[in-house]
């Protein structure tokens, strides 16, 4: 069973992206569009206060006529994000996000970030687990049958 490490292993070096809470709306969107991600970590005085995903300007920019460049982040932002640990399994992961509606889990081991696990990296971990799986079962059930 994968843990959150192995999932932020697996992605490797890839960097954890954050933007200023003064920085406008616009500058985290053009943040996530060069990184093709979906949620930035929001700082303040380099201590992490918040995220702000897609979802959030949708939300609370779009449809309350906000303007990304007007907006700072710290207006807009998520400040009661739930963080987890790397030794958490990758299915409590995906239960938790389930139950919160939420796709960006940031990892804290010790008070320090150790990275940021999206539903996409979940699913395609899991559906890795589930096909190694698969292929170890049908091997026993093949290697019994000729045991017979």
């Amino acid at each position: 069973m994968a843990t959150v490490i192995d999932i932020i292993q697996w992605k490797g070096k890839r960097p954890t992206h954050s933007v200023n809470c003064d920085s406008s709306v616009l500058d985290a969107l053009k943040v996530m569009a060069d990184a093709n991600i979906g949620a930035v970590l929001v700082k303040e005085n380099d201590r992490i206060v918040g995220i702000f995903t897609e979802r959030d300007y949708a939300r609370k920019c779009e449809l309350m006529g906000l303007t990304a460049a007007d907006t700072h982040l710290r207006d807009v932002m998520t400040s009661e994000m739930l963080t987890v640990k790397s030794d958490l399994s990758a299915d409590a992961c995906l239960s938790i996000m389930e139950k919160r509606h939420i796709r960006h889990l940031p990892v804290v081991d010790d008070g320090k970030m150790v990275g940021i696990i999206s539903l996409r990296d979940l699913v395609d971990t899991l559906l890795e687990d589930r096909e190694s799986e698969i292929i170890g079962l049908e091997n026993y059930i093949l290697a019994s049958e000729f045991e017979n």
